[in-house]
Formats: structure tokens, C-alpha cells, sequence
């Protein structure tokens, strides 16, 4: 018995002694990087402040271009603005594979636009583009529909009285509404208990993606995924948000008329009914829940969770509020709402929203690629198998191309003579075939929704400036910002209450 015990030590010894090797022989045409051990990968070299920490410092070592080993699996990471330029822009089609993100991976399951790859993924993008782009087939334009919500907005943080607020719920309900709107044609009541249980199963998937048990879940998803943990948690949420689509999409069904489509579902319903439902087609329910799933997931914590840090700035940073009110003063009266054509008189205030989006970084992994086939690469071959990852928080921090990267600076997006200024470092949304199918919408939502906020209200903090911290409370897959309170006042004095109020404002005692 204890012969037969030492056998099979000695046996796990010499084929755990054997592994590396064998990494080696069978990826030798990856791009280097550091030696993994068996099982764990790099895993004990990573940085305890988390994935992002551990390859930037990667970076410095072995250069823009490296492989690390998560867990048993390699992953190409791909660091710096040319290196993720040449990559999914010079070499877009080979790059154009989606990865695995293995948290929502147990229940998107290759579904949806967002993480479906090959003829699945062209037909669902091309669609999801066109309908979209043509929303409302006729009717009102995303743009109004944006500016009747920032309204909506104004009146709900009205309604505060200038008491202190947690700000990520406002941002929250606003942009799923665009997407509600856009999705199920119908927005919500900011009261809606539906609603907002929809709102934070999607906030606390975020969360939980972003948080160290996420990243690690991501390492060792096929061994965790039999053990208690957040995964548990996220699919659950999921599934609770596809039954929610599920019955959206049962109702849509029952009322669709096919001369009169209202929005994204009964468009494409009416797919389904004209390819039928034989096989080898991709206009089937499964696909149109996912999508909904992906839209939701670009559009609604992209939006919300920037405008959120984004006030965070504002306060840390009030002679630039200063000057955007002063701009919005200047451009815009107060008796019309903000417009897109407003944004090329307002070069400042783009400018300000730009930073906003590089700063906070709110993806600062990118999203995994795979290669579509065996790719040449800056002198290696990567093959078909192995994701790549295209680290967007290098490019957004990338000193050659930003002056201060670590600082919150307007003026890299302003040129000599205070013209907005385009930056090829600037790809929050990603870049290439798999840039986010919902950037055009985003980014009319940011300047629409920062823009009617800070027309209509002053900001204030109880912490002063200097001393407001910015560090985000994840950051995984997503960064987070710190939770804080913020006032939204008139922007010029308060409500009549004679209360001196925080650093220089007045304002309403919190309620």
C-alpha cells in the first residue's frame, strides 16, 4: 500500500514536471512571456491589485506583445495603440473572433451579437445595426427619444430638493430607458418595481464581474464552476433577466402587427416569421433574448456608470464645471434643450466627456478576442485557439500619446486653438470589426445627458475637492467608481431655505 502511494507520486511528480515542457513545445510560436507552472499559470506572478496591475507590469518586461497563462490556458495580450491597431483594425478579419467571457459564458452560451463569432455573429450585427440605425422606422429618432429621458432625468433629480443623493440610480434608470425604449418601445417609471429590480440584477452582475472573485472565477472557471461562489449569483440574475425578456417577448408576439413594427423585438419577429423555423438559420428566440442580454449589457452600465464618475470629476474638478456651465451658457439658452448640433459649437465641453471616458476606462481589458485562423503577427504565429486579449487601459493611458495619462486633463482632446482634436489612443468602445455595435448611441446619450444636467443644475459635495478620492472600488473586467453623494441644485442658488451649504453652494439639508 505505501509502495503503491509513493508510485503515484512519484508518477504526479514526473507528469506535473513534464506540463511546463510540454506548454512549451506545443505554444512555442505564441510571443513570449513569463514561464507557467502547471495548473496555475502565471497565476503567482499576478499582481494582488488585480489582472490589469499584473500586465501592465508584463508590459515593461516583455513589451507590447506577450502570452500569459491563465490558469492552464494562454492568452495573447496585447498592450499599447499600435499593437491593438495593428491587430483588430490592420488585421481585423483574423481578429474578429469573440472570446469567452466564462462568468455569463454558462448562459449566453455563444448567443446574441455581442459573443457569438462566424455567420451567426455577421447576420445578428448586420441586423442589430440596421434596426437600430433605422429605429422608430419613421417615427421619433433615438435622439429625441434621448432628449424626452434627460427631461424626465431633470425633473426627477428636481425632486431631490438638493438633499443628498447616491447619483448611480438616476444614471442607471435613464439609460436602461433608451434601451427599453429602443428594445421593448416603451420606457419605465423611475418607480417601477420591475424596473428597478431589473436595474440592479444587471448593476450587480457588473459588480460582481469586476470584483476579485470574478477575475478569479475567470482563471479557473472549469474548477470553480462545481463550488459555491458569485458565478452562482450572475447566472441566477441572467436567468431572472431572460425571463423578464421571455415574457416581453411572449407579449410582443400576441400584439405584433406586421405592417406596423414598433421597436427591435417585433422587428424581429417578423425575421423569424419570414425565414421560418427550419433549421440553419439565425432569427430564433434564443438569439433574440441574447441580443436583448448584449444590448443591455454595451448600452446601459457603459452610459450610466460613466456619467456616474464622470459628476464624480466634475466635483473633484470645479473651475472645469465652471467653464463647461459657461459654454452651455453661451450656446445653449436656457429655453431649448441640448441637441446633437449643439456639440460642434461646444468644443469644451466634448472635450471634458472625452477625458471622462478615457479616465474612468471602464473596460480595462477589452472584451476577448480569439483569431479566426493561424495568424502572423509582429513575427509570431498565433494560432486559431488561444484568446487574445487587447488591454484598452493601455492605449487610454498610453504615454505617447496622452501628455498627463494618469491625470484628468481636458486639453488632450483640444488642439492649439481650442478645437476638439481626435486622439488614435481614444478607443474606450474598442476598435475594428467588434467595436461596440451601440458606440453612436452611447455617445449621443453621454453629451445629451451631461449637458441638460449641468444646464439646468449647480453640483455639490459634502467632501471638498482636495480631498474627494477617486479610486475605483473594482476593478476587474470593469472598474467601478467609489460610492459618493452629490447635491443637484439650480444653477444659481437654492431653494429659498437660507441654508449654507458645501463649498460655497447652498443647499437643502439632506433629507
Amino acid at each position: 500500500m505505501v509502495l503503491s502511494v509513493f508510485l503515484l507520486l512519484a508518477l504526479l511528480t514526473g507528469l506535473l514536471l513534464l506540463l511546463p515542457r510540454g506548454h512549451t513545445k506545443t505554444h512555442s510560436y505564441l510571443p513570449r512571456g513569463p514561464h507557467p507552472l502547471p495548473f496555475f499559470g502565471n497565476l503567482l506572478q499576478m499582481d494582488r491589485r488585480g489582472l490589469l496591475k499584473s500586465f501592465l507590469r508584463l508590459q515593461e518586461k516583455y513589451g507590447d506583445v506577450f502570452t500569459v497563462y491563465l490558469g492552464p490556458r494562454p492568452v495573447v495580450m496585447l498592450c499599447g495603440t499600435e499593437a491593438i491597431r495593428e491587430a483588430l483594425v490592420d488585421q481585423a478579419e483574423a481578429f474578429s473572433g469573440r472570446g469567452k467571457i466564462a462568468i455569463i459564458g454558462q448562459v449566453i452560451q455563444g448567443y446574441g451579437v455581442i459573443f457569438s463569432n462566424g455567420e451567426r455573429w455577421k447576420t445578428l450585427r448586420k441586423f442589430s445595426l440596421a434596426t437600430m440605425r433605422d429605429f422608430g422606422m419613421g417615427k421619433r429618432s433615438v435622439e429625441e427619444q434621448i432628449q424626452e429621458e434627460a427631461q424626465c432625468l431633470v425633473e426627477e433629480l428636481q425632486n431631490t430638493k438638493g438633499a443628498l443623493q447616491d447619483s448611480i440610480f438616476f444614471f442607471h434608470a435613464s439609460a436602461a430607458n433608451i434601451i427599453c425604449s429602443i428594445v421593448f418601445g416603451k420606457r419605465f417609471s423611475y418607480r417601477d418595481p420591475q424596473f428597478l429590480q431589473l436595474l440592479d440584477l444587471f448593476h450587480q452582475c457588473f459588480v460582481l464581474r469586476s470584483s476579485f472573485f470574478g477575475q478569479l472565477f475567470e482563471l479557473f472557471s472549469d474548477f470553480l464552476k462545481h463550488f459555491p461562489g458569485i458565478h452562482r449569483q450572475v447566472y441566477k440574475n441572467l436567468m431572472e433577466i431572460k425571463a423578464f425578456t421571455g415574457c416581453s417577448v411572449k407579449e410582443h408576439r400576441e400584439t405584433l402587427d406586421p405592417s406596423n413594427p414598433l421597436d427591435f423585438i417585433d422587428t424581429y419577429l417578423l425575421c423569424i416569421d419570414k425565414v421560418g423555423f427550419g433549421r440553419g438559420h439565425e432569427f430564433h428566440e434564443q438569439n433574440l433574448m441574447h441580443t436583448v442580454l448584449s444590448l443591455f449589457f454595451a448600452g446601459m452600465e457603459t452610459v450610466s456608470i460613466t456619467l456616474h464618475y464622470g459628476f464624480l470629476l466634475m466635483l473633484k474638478h470645479p473651475h472645469i464645471t465652471e467653464r463647461v456651465h459657461k459654454e452651455i451658457d453661451l450656446v445653449i439658452d436656457s429655453h431649448h434643450p441640448p441637441a446633437l448640433n449643439d456639440r460642434a459649437k461646444m468644443p469644451y465641453t466634448d472635450a471634458v466627456i472625452h477625458e471622462i471616458q478615457r479616465f474612468s476606462d471602464l473596460i480595462p481589458l477589452g472584451i476577448p478576442h480569439v483569431v479566426t485562423k493561424d495568424t502572423h503577427f509582429r513575427g509570431y504565429i498565433i494560432p486559431k485557439d488561444p484568446q487574445v486579449y487587447p488591454i484598452l487601459s493601455s492605449a487610454l493611458h498610453d504615454p505617447r500619446y496622452f501628455e498627463k495619462p494618469d491625470a484628468f486633463y481636458p486639453d488632450h482632446f483640444l488642439d492649439a486653438n481650442g478645437a476638439l482634436k481626435k486622439n488614435e489612443a481614444f478607443i474606450p468602445f474598442s476598435t475594428g470589426k467588434r467595436t461596440c455595435l451601440g458606440e453612436g448611441t452611447a455617445r449621443t446619450e453621454l453629451f445629451l445627458f451631461f449637458t441638460t444636467i449641468l444646464q439646468n443644475f449647480s453640483i455639490a459635495s459634502p467632501v471638498a475637492p482636495e480631498d474627494i478620492d477617486l479610486t475605483p472600488r473594482e476593478s476587474g473586467v470593469g472598474r467601478i467608481p467609489p460610492a459618493y453623494q452629490i447635491s443637484f441644485l439650480p444653477p444659481q442658488g437654492g431653494w429659498g431655505m437660507g441654508t449654507e451649504g458645501f463649498w460655497g453652494h447652498e443647499v437643502a439639508p439632506p433629507l
